[in-house]
């Protein structure tokens, strides 16, 4: 763990009834006991187990490492723009990018977690080949080529950083994102087109009414699938929620490990709709195109800013679908923009963990 214990936030609990008609939050307990029946420690940290890309996971990452040194991030891997797009391009490797940031949120807030943070997210500014590559994209691609091997190469890194926590790609194959988008040409409104990449479907024109991956139902990274099942909390989202949030229900293994996993699941939403991705969305409409590519997911909590939420009885039945409790907590940066900010996000996790978990305190 890193940093103060964040203060709590207040948190309003709007609470549906789960599945079979009883209130979700009187669900039998989980004893206080780790994975294969072994006693927990008491004390003992949460395992937390992060999904998305970008700087949603980012967010989410730097609230999380606030309260447990227990936390693995999974990333999603079909980026395909700028530095990372360049790099798979050329070399054929993973897109680094959304593994980068997610360590650099890993790092601590003393003055080696820092630097360090600042030096992988640093960007070369030149007239050459090296314009705007970053160098902890740079520094990864190398490890990957002399070690052959993603995880390794990633813990790695993750020690020279002194990273709080492990960073895993979601899928070993690099993928493409396509998006079946309504009104892509302003001059055809209403036919469908396909979007390809991710970098595109993230600022696309018209409605996305759903995406997919290529190569379909990709393989899993191994390390990844256990963690879910290992985890005591998994947490989803905020991000792009079709470009960085969705993708991680498209690989069969790790839609399979959620519905199999003992953990208690969050959705984390995003504070405002996204320009061109999800112009116009609703919270709850966020939460009906999760259930469109995932009709078997099941959560536990939905966790959304109060100011973000105009209507909180149309994302409660929302999330009733799902079997979840909504939880309504202020967790926006108080500057105006649309970003979360990390103590309050802690706060509100942290009384998430407490109010519906199984095993705790862990402090």
């Amino acid at each position: 763990m890193t940093g103060r214990t964040p203060r709590l936030s207040r948190l309003r609990r709007v609470v549906p009834e789960g599945r079979g008609g009883r209130p979700a939050e009187t669900r039998a307990a989980r004893p206080e006991q780790a994975r294969g029946g072994r006693p927990r420690r008491r004390g003992a940290q949460p395992k937390v187990v992060a999904l998305g890309g970008g700087m949603g996971l980012s967010a989410s990452l730097a609230a999380l490492r606030r309260i447990t040194g227990d936390l693995t991030a999974v990333v999603t891997v079909a980026d395909d723009g700028g530095s990372s797009g360049r790099l798979r391009d050329e070399l054929g490797v993973l897109p680094p990018g959304d593994l980068r940031k997610a360590l650099a949120a890993l790092c601590g807030d003393d003055d080696w977690g820092q630097t360090w943070a600042r030096v992988i997210q640093h960007r070369f500014q030149s007239q050459g080949d090296l314009h705007d590559h970053a160098v902890g994209n740079l520094l990864i691609v190398a490890l990957w080529e002399q070690l052959g091997d993603h995880v390794q190469a990633l813990d790695l890194v993750g020690k020279l950083l002194g990273a709080h926590g492990r960073v895993l790609p979601m899928s070993a194959v690099p993928l493409e994102l396509q998006a079946l988008v309504r009104g892509h040409d302003p001059g055809r409104p209403d036919e469908v087109d396909t979007v390809r990449g991710q970098a595109t479907v993230a600022l696309t024109p018209g409605e996305v009414q759903s995406v997919h991956l290529v190569p379909g139902a990709p393989p899993a990274v191994p390390e990844a699938v256990d963690a879910v099942l290992d985890a005591d909390w998994v947490v989803l989202g905020p991000g792009s929620w079709f470009s960085s949030v969705i993708p991680h229900l498209l690989v069969p293994d790790l839609l399979d490990a959620l519905a199999e996993t003992k953990a208690r699941r969050v959705l984390s939403l995003n504070l405002a709709p996204q320009p061109g991705e999800t112009e116009g969305f609703s919270p709850q409409r966020h939460l009906e195109v999760l259930g469109r590519h995932a009709p078997k997911l099941a959560l536990d909590v939905v966790l959304a800013d109060e100011a973000a939420v105009p209507d909180r009885d149309s994302l409660t039945d929302a999330a009733k679908r799902f079997g979840a409790a909504v939880e309504l907590a202020p967790v926006a940066r108080t500057d105006g923009t649309p970003r979360h900010d990390p103590e309050l996000l802690a706060a509100a996790y942290d009384r998430i963990f407490r109010m519906h978990g199984r095993i705790g305190p862990w402090r």
